[in-house]
């Protein structure tokens, strides 16, 4: 999964449209590295691929900064997942794929965990796991100093 966040300490948050979590928040993307012809892509490589799709953003610099695993019944299916979890920063503007999200916005760090602690409902399990992971990066940290 990965999270962008800007010079102002502001997460990009995506509004998802999908057959199993459409409209529940996530955090910037989710993705899953691919088999390509002679290799598998990297997490970095999965992420760029996943904002150049889902935002139309290049050029950022992501970093892994932990993961998890989580299994989640939905129905008559299930999501069993290890997540690594992607930051990058970007200053630059965006535009939501509207094949795959409803909307988004910029929000801080803080403002996410209180939506969170709130309405957990309105937010897909790996985003607040996600969420947690971040919480205890000293990348975190800073963004939670940042008001």
């Amino acid at each position: 999964m990965i999270a962008l966040y800007n010079s102002q300490g502001r997460l990009l948050l995506q509004l998802r449209k999908h057959d199993l979590f459409s409209k529940k928040w996530d955090l910037t993307g989710a993705s899953h590295p691919l088999r390509l012809k002679s290799r598998n892509e990297t997490y970095a490589e999965a992420a760029a691929r996943c904002v150049k799709t889902e935002f139309g953003v290049s050029g950022v610099r992501f970093r892994k900064i932990g993961a998890f695993n989580y299994f989640a019944p939905q129905g008559r299916k299930c999501e069993n997942e290890h997540c690594a979890l992607l930051v990058g920063k970007y200053d630059g503007k965006v535009k939501a794929n509207r094949k795959v999200a409803y909307g988004y916005r910029w929000v801080t760090f803080k403002e996410t965990l209180t939506e969170i602690r709130k309405r957990p409902e309105s937010f897909v399990m790996w985003a607040r796991l996600g969420a947690k992971v971040l919480g205890q990066h000293s990348l975190g940290e800073r963004l939670l100093r940042i008001q």
